[in-house]
């Protein structure tokens, strides 16, 4: 868990308390929680069952709602035959074909499809400790474009990188890779604030490090298992969205200084 507190840099610079609120956060947290009460996974909806009936219901929900990377690069859902690939989470439940779904707009649906409620407290955690300091810096129109189109970018890379895998059928939800934009460019905005962090290896002992090390170590052991088969875990998104986060607000800064000149 990381908390920023503002420090002075050595341009004199600080991490700003937001001189107005970050409603675009708040906004995109607010949807995601309650597209999760609504949804199977949180099991307030009666409407999708209980035990296996609802088991079977999210992995329904994720797949119809979620982005599948064989969807997005070929441009339509799949087909009987290749959702039958697919384990069952439960005996005899099969993701049904869905012609109705429209692939590219899946990415924006799953940015606010969480597979359970620890999956959204995560990227919750993140997004409102990390995002109210980009939002300030970016503005409020430009921070959604921004979260939108990392979490677009972040996506189709991965789709890119699993071309005929066996997770380019599988549904990828979740903000991860929006959220992972953020924290790039929060590092590139704030580097040298300070983030009190808690360490499990000491007891949860709050500790606070500058940004620089506390992103940079995320960033690195998000790469580390790029590449290896972690079920459920999509890194590459983590390790896309981040860079490109950074690289966006770097390029915005460029721009900025540049028409200043």
């Amino acid at each position: 868990m990381a908390v920023p507190a503002p420090v002075r840099g050595r341009a004199g610079a600080a991490t700003p308390a937001p001189a107005r609120t970050p409603h675009v956060t708040y906004a995109l947290i607010a949807v995601g929680t309650l597209v999760l009460l609504a949804g199977p996974s949180f099991g307030l909806n009666p409407g999708y069952g209980t035990g296996d009936a609802r088991v079977c219901a999210e992995q329904r929900f994720e797949q119809r709602w979620g982005a599948v990377p064989a969807e997005l690069l070929g441009h339509a859902p799949p087909d009987a035959g290749r959702l039958a690939a697919l384990p069952p989470v439960v005996k005899g439940c099969t993701p049904a074909p869905d012609p109705g779904k429209i692939p590219v707009l899946s990415v924006l649906t799953s940015l606010f499809v969480h597979a359970g409620w620890l999956h959204l407290v995560g990227n919750v955690l993140f997004l409102y400790v990390f995002g109210p300091g980009v939002e300030q810096r970016l503005g409020r129109a430009r921070f959604l474009l921004f979260y939108l189109g990392i979490g677009y970018l972040a996506t189709y890379g991965y789709a890119l990188a699993e071309v005929g895998s066996e997770e380019s059928v599988r549904a990828l939800v979740g903000a991860s890779g929006a959220i992972s934009g953020v924290l790039g460019g929060y590092l590139r905005l704030y580097p040298r604030a300070r983030v009190t962090t808690l360490v499990p290896v000491l007891l949860f002992l709050p500790l606070r490090f500058p940004a620089w090390l506390v992103l940079g170590l995320w960033f690195a052991l998000q790469w580390w298992p790029v590449g290896s088969a972690v079920p459920g875990v999509a890194y590459l998104v983590h390790v896309i969205g981040f860079s490109a986060g950074w690289l966006a607000v770097w390029a915005a800064g460029l721009w900025q200084g540049r028409r200043a000149s």
